[in-house]
């Protein structure tokens, strides 16, 4: 199974950057990418998370998975967010116990949601 760790890369994490500077949610993006990504994760970059208080923000999700977004993330945790995803990767329902998530997933968690299931045909 794929999961995807998604990355909002207009994230600014409130810093005031001169034009043409990257934001912190882009370069949090760049980190992951150079990273070494568990098998099976696919990391994606999306324009925005909703999470503008709290960025640079990341989402990890799959099918039949509780996603869960994490939030104030540098590009200095992207090792952290890797392992976090590995751990990810070997829950089948998504749900990592909590001593075996990274300190920055126990600490920095912003919303756990549920997986998406369709309504019963009536």
């Amino acid at each position: 199974m794929t999961v995807t760790l998604h990355v909002c890369t207009t994230c600014k994490a409130g810093e005031i950057l001169d034009d043409g500077q990257p934001v912190a949610g882009a370069r949090l993006l760049a980190a992951l990418q150079a990273g070494e990504a568990p098998q099976g994760l696919r990391i994606v970059g999306v324009e925005c998370l909703s999470a503008c208080n709290a960025g640079a923000a990341v989402a990890l999700s799959a099918p039949g998975r509780w996603s869960y977004v994490y939030g104030r993330l540098t590009p200095a945790d992207a090792p952290d967010i890797l392992l976090g995803a590995a751990a990810y990767l070997d829950a089948p329902d998504g749900i990592v116990p909590w001593r075996s998530r990274p300190v920055i997933f126990r600490k920095q968690s912003l919303a756990r949601i549920p997986p998406i299931t369709l309504p019963l045909e009536a």
